[in-house]
Parts: C-alpha cells; sequence; structure tokens
C-alpha cells in the first residue's frame, strides 16, 4: 500500500450515532457538524426554526424525529469522520440494522435522566451483532434529576459491558458548566454563545478529591488492557498520557471496553472531548475487523477482505434512495478504489454497470467526486440494484453477507381510489421496497386487496402520508392488523408417497422424515436439512424438496396465517427413473409437510411488544392497571427523579389507540416507546377469536 493511502486510512473514521428516542442524538450531530466547521448556524430538531441539518425530510421537520439515516463527512484535527446519523424510534430499525453493517465504530447516546431505555437495548443488541467498538455519551446533564451514574450502572446492569467514566461532570442541571478528564486531570469548560471556545483550567478544589478516587477507578479498569500501565500502577510510577491513552484504545478495539463521556449537546458542552475521543480510540479502516465475504466463485467459501486500495475492487451498497435523477445508492468500499466511469459487475444478478456519478453526501447535499479508496463512504447516482448487492471488478467474484432484517409485526389493507390513483401508488409502493427492507408488500388473493407490513404502526403511517406527498397517490386505509404467525408444538413424522398417470409420463416422488419445532429464540423461521444417504432421492431433486416444504409455509392450517419455527429433516424417499422430476419431488413434499403439520399440534402466535411507558409518579397506579387490563405482563418499574419508568410486555393486538388512552389517563404528561420482543402462544379464548374472524374474512372474500 502507498505510503499517502495509508496515512489517509490511518487518519479516517466511519461511525454512526445512535440511541433509543429523544436522546438527544440529532442534537449531538448537529453540534458536531458546527464544530468541524461544516454548518455555521445551529439549528434544533425543534422550535420552529428550519430544523435539524441531517433531517431533512418534510416528515423528520415536521415531526421532530429522525426516520431516515443520513450521511455526512467532517475534519476533526486531521481525521475524516464519515458519520451516519440513525433513527431512534423502534418503527426505523433496520436504517440503524444497515448503517451498523458497514461501520467501523460507534456512539452510543443515553439520556442522562432516563439512562438506559428499550431502544437502547435494541442498539446494543445490533452492535453486538456486527461486533462495532463504542464509546458511550451520557446527554442532557442539564435536565432536571439528570444522574450519570444511573446511567453507568445501566450500560454496566443491563447492556453487559464494561462502561468506564472517562469524565465526571461539574455540577449537574441548572448548575452544569462542563466536565472534568479523567486522563489529563483538567476541567474542561464551554465559552461563547455556542460553547465554541474550549477553556481547559486546574480542577476547583471542591472537586479535586472526588476527582481522584474516580481517575484511580478509571486507570484500574483500563490498565487490564497495557501492561506497561498496569506495571506503573502497582510500581506506584508517574503514568503518561500515552500509555492511558493506548490502553483506552486496546480496551475499546478488543470490545472488552465502553469508555463514557458526558455532557449536554443542547446547552453545548462536552461535544469536543467526545469528537477528540473518537479520533483517539475507535479504529480506522484497517484498525476494524476485516469483514467476511462468500467467494462465489469457489462455492462460496469465506474470505476476508483487506482494506487495501491495491486489491481488487469490492463495494457493498447498503442504503437506496429513489431521486428526481435516478436512484441514489450508498456504499462501503471495503477494498480496492472506485473510480468515476469504471465498469463493476453486481454479483448478485451478474450484470455490468458504470458508475456514472459518485458523491459524497452532506445529508441531502452532497459534493462531486471522481475517485474514493478503500474504507471510504460515498453515495453513487444512477446506478440500478438492491439494497446489500455487492459490486467488483471483473478479478473476483465476492458477495458481502446481508443485514438481518426483522419479520414485520402489523399490517394494513390499502386501495386506490382510482385507476390513475393506482398508477401513483404501486410506483410509491415499488419504491419503498426498494428504500426498506422491512416494509413489506403483497396480494391478498382473496380480497384483490393491497396488504402493506411492517414494523408498527408509526412505520406505516409515514409510508402512507409519503405516497400522499411524494407521489400525490390517495389511497382508502384499511384497519390495521395484527400479523399473527403459526407454529408447531411437537415433533411429526411424514411419509408421502405421490403417485399420478396421466397417459404418457407419470409423477412419481416419495418423502419421509420429520419435522420438529425450533426455539422459539431462534432468528430462523426454517431449517431444512438433508440426511439422504446412498441415493434414495437423488441429489438434483433435493431443491426441490425444500422448495415443497417451504411452499406450506406460506400459510398455516389454523387460519392460513404464515408459519414459523420449523425445522425439517428428510431422511428417506422414492425414485423412479422415468417418472420422477423435479415437480414430483415438489408436489409430494408439500403434501408431506400438510401432514405432519396436522400432527404437531399447531398454534396461533401472536408478537408481543416491550411497553416502557415514562409517567408522572401520581398516574402509575393506573398506568400499570390498564395494561394489565390489555392482557400485559409487568416486568417491573424504577423511580427517575419525579416520575416511574414501567416496564412491561403487552401484546400487539391490545394496544391499538394506546397513545389516546395514556394521554387521557394521565394529562398528556406520561409518553412511552414500543418495539417487538417475542412471538408467543396465544391463549385459548384469543386463538378461538382470531381463528373464527380470520376464516369468516376468507369466505367473505372468496
Amino acid at each position: 500500500m502507498e505510503a499517502a493511502s495509508q496515512k489517509q486510512l490511518e487518519n479516517t473514521r466511519n461511525i454512526g450515532i445512535s440511541a433509543h428516542i429523544d436522546s438527544g442524538k440529532t442534537t449531538l450531530t448537529e453540534r458536531i457538524l458546527y464544530y468541524a466547521g461544516k454548518i455555521h448556524k445551529i439549528e434544533e430538531v425543534r422550535g420552529g426554526g428550519a430544523g435539524a441539518t441531517m433531517d431533512h425530510m418534510e416528515l423528520e421537520k415536521e415531526k421532530g424525529i429522525t426516520i431516515t439515516s443520513a450521511a455526512t463527512t467532517v475534519a476533526w484535527d486531521d481525521t475524516k469522520i464519515n458519520i451516519i446519523d440513525t433513527p431512534g424510534h423502534v418503527d426505523f430499525t433496520v436504517e440503524v440494522e444497515r448503517s451498523l453493517r458497514v461501520l467501523d465504530g460507534a456512539i452510543l447516546v443515553l439520556c442522562g435522566v432516563a439512562g438506559v431505555q428499550s431502544q437502547s437495548l435494541t442498539v446494543d443488541r445490533q452492535m453486538k451483532r456486527y461486533r462495532v467498538p463504542r464509546l458511550a455519551f451520557i446527554n442532557k446533564l442539564d435536565r432536571m434529576g439528570a444522574n450519570p451514574d444511573r446511567g453507568i450502572e445501566g450500560i454496566r446492569e443491563q447492556l453487559k459491558l464494561n462502561a468506564v467514566a472517562m469524565q465526571i461532570p461539574i455540577g449537574l442541571e441548572e448548575g452544569h458548566q462542563g466536565v472534568i478528564d479523567l486522563a489529563t486531570m483538567t476541567a474542561i469548560y464551554f465559552d461563547g454563545d455556542n460553547g465554541e471556545n474550549v477553556r481547559t483550567e486546574e480542577i476547583p478544589s471542591e472537586h479535586q478529591e472526588f476527582a481522584e478516587g474516580k481517575r484511580a477507578e478509571m486507570l484500574e479498569a483500563v490498565s487490564m488492557f497495557n501492561e506497561q500501565l498496569m506495571e506503573d500502577l502497582l510500581e506506584d510510577n508517574e503514568i503518561s498520557e500515552e500509555v492511558i491513552h493506548a490502553a483506552i484504545k486496546a480496551g475499546v478495539l478488543s470490545l472488552e471496553l465502553c469508555p463514557v463521556y458526558m455532557g449536554s449537546a443542547f446547552k453545548n458542552k462536552g461535544v469536543q472531548p467526545l469528537l477528540d475521543a473518537i479520533n483517539r480510540y475507535l479504529p480506522s479502516p484497517l484498525e476494524a475487523e476485516p469483514t467476511e465475504a462468500a467467494d462465489l466463485a469457489n462455492g462460496g467459501s469465506k474470505v476476508l477482505l483487506d482494506t487495501d486500495p491495491e486489491k481488487p475492487t469490492v463495494v457493498m451498497a447498503f442504503k437506496l434512495t429513489e431521486e428526481q435523477f435516478g436512484q441514489l445508492t450508498y456504499a462501503r468500499i471495503y477494498q480496492g478504489k472506485l473510480r468515476k466511469g469504471e465498469q463493476l459487475v453486481n454479483t448478485r444478478t451478474g450484470k455490468k454497470l458504470r458508475v456514472g456519478r459518485m458523491v459524497r453526501m452532506h445529508a441531502n447535499d452532497r459534493d462531486n467526486i471522481d475517485y474514493a479508496e478503500a474504507g471510504d463512504i460515498v453515495a453513487m447516482i444512477g446506478v440500478d440494484c438492491a439494497s446489500g448487492d455487492t459490486f467488483c471488478n471483473d478479478h473476483v467474484r465476492l458477495a458481502c453477507e446481508s443485514i438481518f432484517v426483522p419479520d414485520s409485526v402489523i399490517s394494513l389493507a390499502i386501495k386506490a381510489k382510482d385507476n390513475e390513483q393506482q398508477m401513483k401508488m404501486s410506483k410509491a409502493i415499488g419504491r419503498f421496497m426498494r428504500e426498506d427492507p422491512t416494509f413489506r408488500v403483497h396480494s391478498d388473493e382473496e380480497s384483490g386487496e393491497t396488504i402493506i407490513a411492517g414494523m408498527g404502526e408509526l412505520h406505516l403511517d409515514i409510508y402512507i402520508e409519503r405516497m400522499r406527498r411524494e407521489y400525490g397517490a390517495e389511497v382508502i386505509v384499511g384497519a390495521p392488523q395484527v400479523s399473527y404467525r403459526e407454529a408447531i408444538t411437537t415433533s411429526a413424522e411424514y411419509d408421502h408417497l405421490h403417485k399420478k398417470q396421466t397417459g404418457g409420463s407419470g409423477q412419481f416422488a416419495g418423502v419421509s422424515g420429520m419435522i420438529e419445532p425450533l426455539p422459539r429464540d431462534s432468528e430462523e423461521s426454517f431449517v431444512f436439512e438433508n440426511k439422504i444417504f446412498g441415493g434414495s432421492i437423488p441429489s438434483e431433486h433435493i431443491q426441490a424438496c425444500e422448495k415443497g416444504f417451504r411452499d406450506v409455509m406460506e400459510k398455516g392450517p389454523l387460519a392460513a396465517f404464515p408459519m414459523v419455527g420449523i425445522k425439517v429433516t428428510l431422511r428417506d424417499g422414492k425414485y423412479h427413473d422415468v417418472d420422477s422430476s423435479d415437480l414430483a419431488y415438489r408436489l409430494a413434499s408439500r403434501a408431506a409437510m400438510k401432514q405432519a403439520v396436522h400432527k404437531a399440534n399447531p398454534v396461533l402466535l401472536e408478537p408481543i411488544m416491550k411497553v416502557e411507558v415514562e409517567t408522572p409518579s401520581d398516574y402509575q397506579g393506573s398506568v400499570i392497571g390498564d395494561l394489565s387490563s390489555r392482557r400485559g405482563v409487568i416486568y417491573g418499574s424504577e423511580v427517575k427523579g419525579e416520575d416511574t419508568v414501567i416496564n412491561s410486555g403487552v401484546p400487539l393486538g391490545e394496544m391499538f389507540g394506546y397513545a389516546t388512552e395514556l394521554r387521557s389517563m394521565t394529562a398528556g404528561k406520561a409518553s412511552y416507546s414500543m418495539e417487538f420482543e417475542k412471538y408467543t402462544s396465544t391463549p385459548p379464548f384469543v386463538q378461538e377469536k382470531v381463528i373464527k374472524e380470520r376464516l369468516e374474512k376468507l369466505k367473505e372474500d372468496e
């Protein structure tokens, strides 16, 4: 690798900023842009101005929430930082998922009052899934009830991370003035109208003893990652800043340390030291864990990509948006280099494409670029592809692993008012499906209705509103429907012979084996295992068998809901030299699967949502009583200042209209968040009711 490329990569950071909704994540990003000189005026997320820079959609500015992830690039000191600001609302969790897939590091933002919240847990799981090193930033220390110790304890207890405070606050709530840095043992204040002037002073005498105690705790924790530091501590030697920084970085890169920073982004305190920590501790593309890809030219064997501009080019598309001049494709360059005008191959489709225009994004604005190298994040205009596609040059055929996509839990029937509106609706749906893998669409065969499915009411509401605003499509919307599933509870054997003679050639295929339930927490919906030995079914027909089994998964026996959580084992079969075919084996497998499912005690599953309610303590009893009446299970509650946070698991079918009810019950003072937790068996009376309603609807649609 050339020295210039090496230096450029060492001074690059690809990071994401993630948090529970309303933790101040977008406000933090806005301050980063300001201090890095990217913008010259701070806009607030809410407040009647232009809205936050990174929330560029009209709907985002109106609602004061982040809906889509947005990318930008800033410079801090000599380091280029590519930043992706992600949504906090669980309905848009796929935006977080696909961002973390391509990032090298992350900032986990926590509210200084609430600490770890429901979406913090989700984001943490996502970071762990993609092995992303992170720093934590405890925000909103200017708020009433702020308590950074609670946040650190939450990171340790709830997220099971080795959280270590790198700073302590100078004052809290209205008295929050700045922070004490425990590595340098200095007090840091933020002067000027927007906190742009960082002033370093000696630690105030009243904080000195406490700071020394916290520094000793920090050094003990980070010494586990550096022998020199451990030795210096044991021998009571003077400890250099360089050794401390080296220890912290080693802990972060090993995923065994989560340094915690703090401040108030809204009050312009604590952001610049966080930027210093990003440069100092989060990995460059050269230091990040190598990305794995499948070598399609060698049977899908796994290879590790090398962040080297001189190696064959490998680029992964991770986010798509539709624009006036064609599709905008956000991409991470994992290996090689990317030039404007270059020809690449989409390894999923085999199609060749030319990179016509390449840009570096800043929210909704962009700068044209002609060249980018491994380790960078760019956007290409006019490239036809799907989210997760991999592009290579002619030398290799590699495919990067795509992101985890959760199942949808809620659906709506929509119908266009006339043929003209139908065309507009279809165009909008096509675009949204390309943009968002959690937005699913199918046509109900019986009713002819278009069914859209997603992660929550807000998720679908946003898309319906976008249909109206961006495409002028007026649609009639049905009532929200819960996405029930069907599953089996016991194992069952199957043995079926499909035999049919129709004049000349016939159909002959036999399959036998077993089905069994997968663990309920399995991320797999269907697992197929081929245990055929001795060629009782020729290998070329095995795939047809699997397709037949999968066919039955689409409609369960109870009420034609999709089936989940089934492992199918194929053990034996029968074969005829003339009459056996793919079609025969597919039909035999379908019949065998239906036979087995009926014997395996099928049940109806309903989605359980993890519901977190924050309410003034005076209303705690009413809120708990209401959740219980919705068949909710109360997991626990915690007092935070004058409020109580209640955690519960509630069936989604009982949560429609909850926002209105909660407002009424608490005089508009409570708030809640909701995310999918698990599928679980419905009680008999619910199962009976749902099946009856479903069968009646299917009968009406015939």
